[in-house]
């Protein structure tokens, strides 16, 4: 068997990692690379490694889009197999891969205005909503801890990773010619007491580990204090009636910034004051949310059951249509503005940042992991000059960094995990997903506590298991 490691290659984006065996050919993830515009676009649209036709199947870890946001692509160039996934990241890969789709459709069609002026070549999108449509036929839902048999030979079973609605740790079982390979992939690893999502499940033991390693070196703040933290800064805010901009990702980190602040007034550790999620992708997201309490702990199923509705109370309004977003400009605070992207590099966050970071009255709060060089990042790190839409504004409102938050799991967190894989099976650990200083941390920790043959592999990087 090889591996060959394609994408999340010591980056943080584009997870695809090519496996080849005796009986099949198959992807772990086929996710979006993202980057600077025109590198990232000629990594997504040329399938550098191998042909898109010959691949037999797929599995994906989970519905984010670094992970799965290339599978249109895959299946525009030829793939025709099944893509096994659980049933919770199926549905969500419906509505996120068609709202990409949408996203990439109108950004070439701006960008083509332009070029038509200057009379250049005119681009085309990876893909479009039609080829979304096709992928989605390809998909097979699949419950955690059912094992499936994905070809002669091959079986896969999920278990909850706890990063997002329906991510999961996969473990393949790979018989070769009567040599058996386990080989286990970490997708994105969750942490433990995080609100609404089950814990990280353990898995079986493995020769093969794939395993991310995001914070392979740095630490968050216990989640058990995440309310506690959201609420200070709520009630701050609150005391100067400032509007408080939350930057969010659409699916996962808004869903537990709703159920938070959902708690937060019904235990009156805050006023009540209005709160507006303003994201299409994120009103749809949350309905899938809806519909999969099967993925939630058993605090929020306590909870859903006293409350109805773990992401709706009094006070809150999603938004979707255009000239609603607008209105939130002419609106007074107290209030809370929560509106992707989460790094601050596309969506609607975009407006309401221009709109209110020059006012020392209000607040931004950074809930989540933002890239170098994105606007995120560069608010999460104090630059007091900012580049919003084209324009330079500069940052007078307070920026107040909430690390609890974070669906991945910290330095600790991987070790502990990783610590409970029984250290004479392991052969060989494969640390993705991940900037390589983060990576060399964890790397030692890992050597430290008494594993071998750990390798930071490169783009494109061939090994035999």
């Amino acid at each position: 068997m090889e591996i060959q490691f394609i994408g999340a290659a010591q980056t943080v984006t584009g997870s695809m990692h090519y496996i080849k065996t005796k009986q099949a050919k198959f992807l772990l993830d086929c996710g979006l690379y993202q980057g600077k515009r025109k590198d990232a676009y000629e990594i997504n649209k040329n399938f550098e490694f191998f042909d898109p036709k010959e691949i037999d199947f797929v599995v994906l870890s989970h519905a984010h889009i670094d992970h799965a946001g290339n599978l249109p692509s895959l299946v525009k160039k030829g793939f025709t197999g099944k893509i096994y996934t659980t049933f919770a990241s199926r549905d969500l890969c419906a509505i996120m891969l068609l709202d990409t789709a949408h996203i990439q459709e109108k950004d070439v069609e701006y960008v083509n205005k332009k070029r038509h002026k200057q009379k250049k070549n005119l681009f085309e999108p990876l893909y479009v909503e039609d080829d979304v449509r096709q992928t989605l036929t390809q998909f097979v839902g699949i419950n955690y801890h059912q094992e499936t048999e994905l070809t002669p030979g091959i079986s896969l079973t999920f278990y909850d990773a706890g990063h997002i609605l329906g991510s999961s740790l996969v473990s393949l079982k790979i018989n070769e010619e009567g040599r058996i390979i386990n080989l286990a992939f970490s997708g994105d690893l969750g942490r433990p007491n995080l609100p609404i999502l089950k814990d990280p499940e353990r898995i079986p033991d493995a020769d093969c580990f794939i395993c991310e390693s995001t914070y392979g070196g740095k630490t968050h703040e216990n989640p058990l204090n995440s309310e506690d933290s959201l609420a200070q800064a709520i009630a701050k805010g609150v005391s100067r009636k400032a509007k408080i901009i939350i930057p969010a990702f659409s699916v996962g980190r808004t869903q537990e910034i709703v159920y938070a602040l959902h708690r937060i007034f019904e235990s009156g550790k805050v006023q009540r004051i209005p709160v507006y999620v303003d994201s299409p992708l994120a009103v749809n997201a949350t309905n899938v949310f809806r519909v999969h309490p099967e993925c939630f702990d058993k605090e929020t199923s306590r909870f859903l059951f006293k409350h109805e509705d773990p992401f709706g109370f009094n006070r809150l309004a999603y938004l979707t249509n255009v000239e609603d977003s607008k209105h939130l400009n002419a609106v007074e605070g107290p209030c809370v503005i929560i509106s992707s992207s989460g790094m601050c590099e596309a969506g609607r966050i975009l407006h309401h940042l221009a709109n209110n970071i020059e006012n020392p009255k209000n607040m931004i709060l950074m809930v989540g992991y933002c890239a170098e060089n994105t606007l995120g990042r560069k608010l999460i790190d104090g630059e007091k000059k900012v580049n919003i839409l084209g324009e330079e504004y500069n940052v007078n409102s307070e920026v107040i960094v909430l690390q609890s938050f974070s669906a991945h799991a910290d330095a600790n967190e991987l070790i502990e995990y990783t610590s409970a894989f029984d250290k004479s099976k392991m052969k060989q650990i494969f640390l993705v997903h991940g900037e390589i200083d983060q990576q060399e941390i964890y790397k030692a920790h890992l050597e430290s506590i008494g594993f071998k043959n750990i390798a930071i592999p490169k783009r494109g990087y061939v090994v035999a298991v």
